[in-house]
């Protein structure tokens, strides 16, 4: 829709929205200080609005100007994850959807009753977990660890890692992987 018909089409919704609360030219105006006539004129179509009744307008009816204008909608702010399930039973979630820089996941780990055997893995980056619900298991390098949730741990992942529920119950951790050595800028140090 061009600005020319965007305009056009604000006197109908201006006379909708009044009528529907069922406010009068009067009231209207004394809410707004725009004339009544100025206010008939613009609902008829007679006048185009400015920027300066319209913001007015806007606030006496309850709605934002992109509402009174009919803008047209921006991009969908939400991020629409579609889960990646393994072979293993762990979901992942991406949580970031552009290409390059630090990528964030959410993974969800069952439980173990009989833990699998582990099997380190390498590859270029560096990588930031912190768990957030339940124990995770992480073998890096010569270390076992447990991580609690609140707990987070940071490592170049060129260094033999492997991840897994600690228990029997699932754990979920959020992962921030920077593929070509990029860092986060918190510190944990193993337990001792």
């Amino acid at each position: 829709m061009d600005d020319e018909r965007a305009l056009d089409a604000v006197g109908p919704r201006l006379r909708e929205l009044r009528r529907k609360r069922e406010v009068t030219l009067a009231e209207l105006s004394a809410r707004t200080g725009i004339a009544t006539s100025t206010l008939s004129r613009l609902e008829s179509g007679h006048r185009r609005p400015t920027l300066e009744q319209l913001l007015p307008l806007a606030r006496a009816h309850g709605v934002t100007l992109d509402e009174l204008v009919d803008a047209p909608q921006t991009g969908d702010p939400r991020i629409h994850l579609r889960p990646i399930s393994c072979a293993d039973g762990v979901t992942i979630l991406p949580l970031t959807r552009r290409p390059g820089g630090i990528q964030a996941y959410k993974f969800i780990v069952p439980g173990q009753r009989k833990p699998p055997e582990p099997d380190p893995k390498t590859h270029e980056g560096y990588e930031w977990t912190y768990v957030l619900n339940g124990q995770l298991r992480l073998l890096l390098g010569e270390h076992d660890l447990t991580l609690s949730p609140g707990e987070a741990a940071e490592f170049d992942t060129r260094v033999p890692h492997w991840f897994g529920a600690a228990s029997a119950e699932p754990v979920e951790y959020l992962c921030l992987i920077g593929r070509q050595g990029q860092r986060a800028h918190v510190r944990a140090a193993p337990k001792a």
